[in-house]
This record gives structure tokens, sequence and C-alpha cells, in this order.
């Protein structure tokens, strides 16, 4: 399974930006998909995932209100939409795909709940 992310760019503060993963397999295939980033000297955190069982969405305090997560699983396709940037939205974006994932793991964001990961698309916002 390969992801690869895009869409990642350098914009200023209150811009936005749709970023977009794209899957060599159905989403439909894996329980949970979502979106991870990491800020240089920062621990991986959790951005917004989606339930494939019953399109369950759930989105990190940080990002709540301002990022969307959407996905055409007939077009292997996953998106992120982001809104009202700031710079501490700075950070690498990866798209993540969990084939056996738990619902625990996709609603608390467990790294360790995704098996498949992309190689990240960088995101830099400036104030």
């Amino acid at each position: 399974v390969q992801l690869k992310e895009s869409g990642g760019d350098s914009v200023q503060a209150g811009g936005s930006l749709r970023l977009s993963c794209e899957t060599s397999v159905s989403g439909a295939s894996m329980t949970c998909m979502g979106w991870f980033r990491q800020a240089p000297g920062k621990e991986r955190e959790g951005v917004a995932t989606t339930l494939t069982s019953d399109s369950s969405i759930y989105y990190g305090d940080s990002v709540k209100g301002r990022f969307t997560i959407s996905q055409d699983k007939d077009k292997n396709t996953m998106w992120l939409q982001m809104d009202s940037l700031a710079p501490e939205d700075t950070a690498m974006y990866f798209c993540a795909a969990a084939p056996f994932g738990t619902v625990y793991g996709c609603k608390f964001f467990d790294p360790k709940n995704f098996r498949y990961w992309g190689q990240g698309t960088e995101v830099n916002v400036s104030s």
C-alpha cells in the first residue's frame, strides 16, 4: 500500500491550503484513515481521522473549526482543507491508513494504529 501527499506550500497566516493524499488501494479497505503532523523538535500530532465503518470524523483540539477532512473512497483520495492557518500549523503533514485499526486508535490518534504512512508534505505558515 502506498500513500502520497501533495499540496503543501508556504502561506501567510490566515490563508488556506488543501492537502491531498492519494492511496494505491481503496480507502474503503481501511478501517481508519487520517492526517498527522510533526513540527521540528515536536512529537507527531494527530490532526484529523475518519472511521470507515460509519464515516465518523475526529479532529485534534488545535484544528477544530479550521480544518476539514474528506475522502472519496472510489477515487482513492483523501483531502485536508486547512483554513485560518496560523504559524503554529507549520509542520510536515502525513497521511496514514490503518487496515486493522481500532476505533479507539482512530478516535485518539494513536500512531501505532496506522500501518501505512506517506512521505509527508511540508506546510509553512508565516506571520
